[in-house]
């Protein structure tokens, strides 16, 4: 009887002490747990939600500002400007001097221009206008006479290198004079960066940057004779008493979504593919400026981007009513 009571009483006992002991383990285990779930539910959830805000304000500020679609620009050389606010919205290799081409007959237009000639004076094509530099061919054959709103119009709208020529040899004092006429206007325009050696661009030593041509154009968009001709679809003449039509050498003057104010194309190979125009986007005067476009329609593709570009960029503008 007293072994079996001993037995009760030590088995109590020892549950007494079980129970005693196993509760300090379990709040020990509990407490471990809720730290371990706070350190889970701290830092790596700031973390995430840190990088998440980072993300989103990377992807706002690209399709603020549009670079998604304007990184696509082929051309090596680029300058986009407003001319309203003389803000540059855009710049590629701008400083960059390279050949120009017949981005030249701008300059020869303007330095033409500036002597107040007769509009309606005879020039005849001669051997001297003839290409002996890339050897290119013209329409324009040797005694061919038209005035020189004609050459004028046929130098800028289809970049004829025998007009340009025409127009510099009948410059007073001739081709020399004409062609420091065009240094001089370069410098008093603030080209400092551009240098001519012929009326034509068919030499690669007519030089420039995409930031100097930018004032070229400004400045060549002042003449009101500039802007028609080099804007003009197509022109007929009689060459030696036969018709001949000329087109714009840029296509994009016969496309209806485009307000192009002044155009200008160019190329030999040494300058590759260029392409200047005052055009208005967003209702605003802008001159874009491409040079050394690689491909055939590279420039012509480029100017559209911009234009995309440029129009995006207005139609994610925040408007604001009273």
């Amino acid at each position: 009887m007293k072994s079996t009571f001993r037995n009760l009483l030590a088995l109590c006992i020892a549950l007494g002490v079980f129970a005693g002991a196993s509760q300090p383990v379990a709040a020990a285990m509990t407490k471990k747990k809720v730290v371990a779930s706070k350190k889970v539910s701290s830092k790596p959830v700031a973390k995430k939600t840190q990088k998440s805000v980072r993300v989103v304000a990377r992807r706002a500020a690209a399709d603020d500002d549009g670079s998604g679609t304007i990184d696509n620009i082929k051309s090596t050389s680029v300058a986009v400007f407003d001319q309203s606010t003389g803000d540059v919205l855009y710049e590629k290799n701008a400083s960059a001097v390279v050949p120009i081409a017949s981005i030249t007959k701008l300059m020869t237009a303007m330095v033409a221009l500036d002597v107040q000639p007769s509009l309606t004076e005879t020039l005849t094509i001669g051997d001297a206008d003839v290409d002996t530099i890339k050897g290119t061919h013209s329409r324009l054959s040797v005694g061919t006479q038209l005035s020189r709103a004609e050459m004028l119009r046929l130098a800028l709208m289809s970049s004829e290198n025998r007009a340009a020529s025409a127009l510099s040899r009948h410059y007073p004092g001739g081709r020399d004079a004409f062609v420091a006429a065009m240094n001089a206007k370069a410098k008093m325009l603030g080209l400092t960066e551009t240098h001519f050696s012929d009326a034509t661009g068919l030499t690669p030593e007519n030089v420039s940057s995409a930031r100097d041509l930018v004032k070229m154009v400004n400045a060549a968009h002042q003449y009101p004779l500039i802007r028609e001709f080099s804007t003009s679809e197509e022109y007929q003449v009689a060459v030696r008493g036969r018709p001949q039509m000329f087109r714009n050498t840029n296509a994009l003057v016969r496309n209806d979504g485009w307000n192009i104010g002044l155009s200008k194309t160019g190329y030999i190979s040494e300058a590759g593919k260029c392409l200047v125009m005052q055009v208005w986007l967003d209702n605003k005067p802008t001159i874009i400026v491409l040079l050394d476009s690689w491909g055939k329609l590279t420039r012509i593709g480029d100017a559209n981007r911009i234009k995309r570009w440029i129009e995006s960029l207005a139609s994610n503008r925040p408007t604001f009513r009273g």
